[in-house]
């Protein structure tokens, strides 16, 4: 007898995360190579310059085919819609060339979310990974915007990571700032972000410390009342060897033994 086992939609589903995890993570990262090459070296060649462009589009696509495969293999398609606008929003939306630092919020999140299953109970891991993750595609997307403007005070990478680093934390000196509707833009998804990492880190630092001091409580605790523990054991064996200290008392601080007799 021939047993065939029918998958739902959501086996659909998990297999198509499981098959494509590590692909579209090597893409998400080949994705901010070359996003990020012609940033950094602006005398890029114009060929070069036109390789990394065709390959960010084609990963751009690719993205767009994950999407509409998961859409397809969703059960409810609507309520997939639903719970993955923002996706979807950031997928549309950097077609546009002055929203084009949004791709590096798909990149994000996709690098995101297999930080997250592959650091699953190291929460240190992924929120130190996802923190530098997005201190740099902060300054990369910056730096795009930031470099050719009017009055820009942000003209070199250094600049752009300082002011990502100095944003992320809430310091704020000042002496690097965006001045374009862009950079600001960057400005405030780096400084929300910011907020709940931060407050994240602090969270688990104060925990951390909690714990630390709770654990050498308890541990000497239980000293103490292995100890005391220990000295009952230490009478009763005695009591049971010599009967005759029964007679003296259960006190488990004496030592002395009764001298035996000898004929």
């Amino acid at each position: 007898m021939q047993v065939t086992t029918e998958t739902g939609p959501a086996d659909r589903a998990a297999r198509w995360e499981r098959l494509t995890a590590l692909p579209l993570t090597v893409l998400s990262v080949m994705f901010l190579v070359v996003y990020a090459a012609p940033i950094l070296w602006p005398g890029l060649a114009d060929s070069w310059q036109r390789v990394c462009e065709a390959t960010a589009v084609f990963i751009w696509l690719t993205f767009w085919i994950d999407f509409a495969a998961r859409l397809i293999l969703a059960g409810r398609r609507r309520r997939f819609l639903r719970n993955h606008l923002f996706d979807l929003a950031v997928l549309v939306l950097p077609v546009l060339r002055p929203l084009r630092a949004l791709r590096l919020i798909t990149v994000v999140l996709s690098l995101s979310r297999k930080a997250e299953s592959w650091a699953r109970g190291r929460l240190a891991v992924y929120v130190g990974a996802t923190t530098m993750l997005l201190v740099f595609v902060s300054a990369l997307a910056v730096l795009d915007a930031e470099r050719s403007a009017s009055g820009s005070n942000i003209a070199s990478f250094d600049d752009a990571l300082w002011w990502a680093t100095v944003t992320i934390t809430t310091v704020g000196y000042g002496d690097h700032y965006p001045v374009t509707g862009t950079g600001r833009f960057v400005a405030l998804g780096l400084m929300i972000g910011g907020i709940g990492l931060i407050g994240f880190v602090t969270g688990s630092l104060a925990t951390w410390i909690v714990e630390r001091v709770s654990a050498q409580e308890t541990a000497a605790t239980a000293t103490v009342e292995d100890i005391a523990a220990l000295r009952a054991e230490i009478a009763a064996l005695r009591r049971q060897l010599d009967p005759s200290t029964s007679t003296t008392g259960d006190d488990p601080h004496r030592w002395s033994h009764a001298t035996p007799s000898v004929d």
